[in-house]
């Protein structure tokens, strides 16, 4: 029963997540003019993070971090490697090792960490202390708001 009502108000709650998020957002055009107004909404990079992007992003490609709903928690982050900015994109980091990541996802994880971690069964970049995630399953890539 507790799994039915999740999945009916899951779609409402993002809607409205969304919704608040481009609604409150002033229009800026410029990322570089972004990055300057919107001085709270931080990425943080780990040193294994930038170590781990200078090693693979030498063709001027860079680590695109986006938030999707879906996940075991409600929302789940998704790294992939790109090479073109959109004019809502922010960047974060250094020219050899860049993190882009979009207005919207950027309000579901400001002041979290981007890390890479290498274990024995995987390696992979992982969002770490989101300090906006209420709690995440245990694989690290789903997460759930808090309200």
């Amino acid at each position: 029963m507790a799994f039915m009502l999740r999945q009916l108000a899951r779609p409402a709650l993002q809607r409205n997540l969304f919704y608040s998020a481009t609604k409150l957002r002033p229009a800026v055009k410029d990322a570089a003019a972004a990055t300057t107004t919107n001085t709270q909404q931080q990425l943080q990079l780990s040193e294994s993070c930038l170590k781990r992007l200078r090693e693979i992003c030498n063709d001027g490609s860079f680590l695109r971090v986006t938030v999707e709903g879906g996940g075991c928690s409600g929302f789940q982050y998704k790294f992939d490697l790109d090479n073109k900015l959109n004019e809502d994109d922010l960047q974060f980091g250094e020219e050899q090792a860049k993190v882009v990541i979009d207005t919207v996802s950027l309000d579901y994880c400001t002041g979290a960490t981007v890390d890479y971690q290498s274990e024995l069964i995987r390696a992979g970049f992982r969002m770490v202390a989101n300090p906006l995630a209420e709690q995440g399953c245990s694989c690290g890539s789903s997460f759930s708001v808090k309200l």
